[in-house]
């Protein structure tokens, strides 16, 4: 019989939320955390809907930092005045070291991720969605390469040319990738540029600059575009949730070219900050029904759709965003139907 469940997740707040949850069939009594595990894992030991982890945890007020758990934890079920939680308790691997010749402390052990960074770590530091053509278009690019070279390396020297502030030390280098339009309505959403490296301002004359290449991820070309480094803060903390507002959209790319989609894929979607959307909202993904002959009647008959997944969006532009697929009962495909779980 499952059991409804109240309490507080990985939010240091005072009071205890009152909501009530479904414990998952199944569920253990204790765990202990080990070296690889994700919050999404852990909550999804205990509840059928891992989004809703904010109202399963107890956040223990006498243990600092209660809303990061470490490899070594011990999560317990309880019961207070009734009511189940779960109760932390605090590992070894807290501890610290201390390093010479100047001594400082520093923590043994790293708390454990929400969901696993590394397929997502180049999607938070270096990707970039330009949303308007006009913008893309008006940057500065790459004329000419140092010794009149068509393609160049770290360490090399190269001339844009456009508008520069010299103020700004530093610029990030890109290319032209998918041009992405709403499949419903044929709206621009926006232009992703590809990531290429970074360069130095060295020196500007009019509306030529020299810089000096400091990272590449592939030779730099003639034609590549350079913005400023884009002021916004990385989040690599989500708290998982279901989207404030009812959201409906589709699977509109897969970045890194694949096109049978699977758990810890990164997909693009149709829908952005505009649409309600937030880092950290859990959507269900949806198969598309197909459309068969009813042999007996000879009418098109619509197959239903048919829930095959879920998704956590981690990083929100205006009119689209980027999710990682955290479940996927089949393949899923680019025009797979995404909204509220």
């Amino acid at each position: 019989m499952r059991k409804s469940l109240v309490a507080l997740l990985l939010v240091a707040v005072g009071g205890v939320a009152q909501a009530a949850v479904q414990l998952k069939q199944g569920h253990p009594e204790q765990y202990r955390v080990v070296k690889g595990d994700t919050l999404w894992d852990i909550s999804g030991r205990f509840l059928d809907q891992p989004w809703k982890w904010p109202e399963l945890w107890h956040a223990n007020p006498q243990i600092e930092n209660p809303h990061l758990i470490y490899p070594g934890d011990t999560l317990s079920l309880v019961y207070v005045d009734g009511q189940p939680r779960l109760m932390l308790d605090r590992g070894e691997s807290r501890g610290t070291v201390k390093l010479s010749p100047r001594i400082r402390s520093t923590p043994v052990a790293e708390a454990i991720p929400t969901i696993p960074l590394e397929a997502i770590n180049s999607f938070l530091v270096n990707n970039r969605v330009i949303d308007s053509i006009e913008l893309f278009e008006g940057a500065p690019y790459v004329v000419a390469g140092n010794a009149e070279r068509v393609i160049s390396g770290k360490g090399d020297r190269v001339y844009a040319r456009g508008q520069f502030d010299e103020e700004l030390p530093a610029y990030g280098i890109f290319r032209q990738g998918k041009t992405y339009l709403d499949p419903e309505t044929g709206e621009f959403l926006g232009i992703n540029a590809d990531d290429i490296g970074g360069g130095d301002l060295v020196a500007t004359e009019g509306d030529i600059a020299t810089l000096r290449l400091n990272r590449v991820t592939q030779e730099v070309r003639l034609g590549d575009r350079l913005f400023p480094t884009e002021e916004r803060a990385i989040n690599s903390s989500f708290q998982p949730s279901s989207p404030a507002t009812d959201v409906q959209g589709v699977i509109l790319d897969v970045p890194r070219g694949v096109t049978q989609i699977g758990q810890f894929d990164v997909v693009a979607l149709n829908r952005g900050a505009r649409d309600g959307l937030a880092e950290g909202n859990v959507l269900a993904v949806y198969k598309t029904g197909e459309t068969v002959r009813d042999r007996v009647t000879g009418e098109r008959v619509k197959i239903p759709d048919e829930r095959a997944g879920l998704l956590m969006v981690f990083r929100t532009y205006d009119k689209l965003s980027y999710g990682l697929v955290l479940q996927a009962t089949r393949s899923l495909a680019v025009l797979d139907k995404v909204r509220n779980p």
